[in-house]
């Protein structure tokens, strides 16, 4: 599969398209920032150009990889989401990453969400992990939140990442999770509805 073919994938609130050109300078801004702190940035301009370049190449590759996600309303680009297995990786990752400006919305459990059911119900993944660092608490919290227990038997990337295994899609279909997933996604489109506390994705 090459990367003109990548499925498009929608939500209520969003459309999920392979990367683009025109994605790039959000891309960049957002990982030579402080946001990616917790995935080896802030990176360098050029160092951003060829992590980019492997985003759309990893489809090439894998025939899967990470969807820019857009706003349905407007188009615009507020993030990542999707699978990621570059050499070396023990097993396939499900990933995303807000921008930063776009965070708190719940952007990221929804496009997750909906990435994780193309995984399961399309590639028929058996299995999915997240690569997390310890201190990414914001990040440990959405993996918690859609139903990853922390997995102490599974090798890390370089034995200072944290292994959060997703539910198998039997554990998920038609479970108490799944419709609670459903049920806080449904709380962020309301626009009335205003999370307390701590800002999460």
């Amino acid at each position: 599969m090459g990367h003109r073919d990548i499925p498009v994938l929608e939500t209520k609130r969003l459309i999920l398209r392979g990367p683009e050109p025109q994605d790039y300078p959000n891309f960049k801004a957002t990982f030579t920032s402080y946001r990616a702190r917790f995935m080896g940035g802030p990176l360098n301009a050029y160092e951003a150009w060829m992590l980019y370049a492997a985003e759309i190449g990893h489809w090439e590759i894998r025939g899967y990889g990470m969807w820019m996600v857009h706003l349905r309303d407007t188009g615009e680009t507020v993030g990542m989401a999707g699978g990621w297995f570059p050499a070396k990786w023990p097993e396939r990752e499900i990933a995303w990453i807000i921008w930063p400006e776009k965070s708190g919305h719940g952007f990221a459990l929804e496009a997750t969400h909906r990435v994780r059911k193309y995984f399961y119900e399309v590639k028929k993944w058996e299995t999915a992990v997240s690569y997390i660092d310890p201190k990414n608490l914001d990040s440990i919290r959405l993996a918690e939140r859609l139903g990853c227990k922390k997995d102490h038997e599974a090798p890390s990337i370089d034995g200072s990442d944290a292994v959060y295994r997703h539910p198998t899609p039997a554990a998920l279909d038609g479970s108490q999770l799944a419709h609670g997933i459903d049920m806080e996604i449904a709380h962020y489109r309301d626009p009335l509805f205003k999370p307390k506390g701590w800002a999460l994705d």
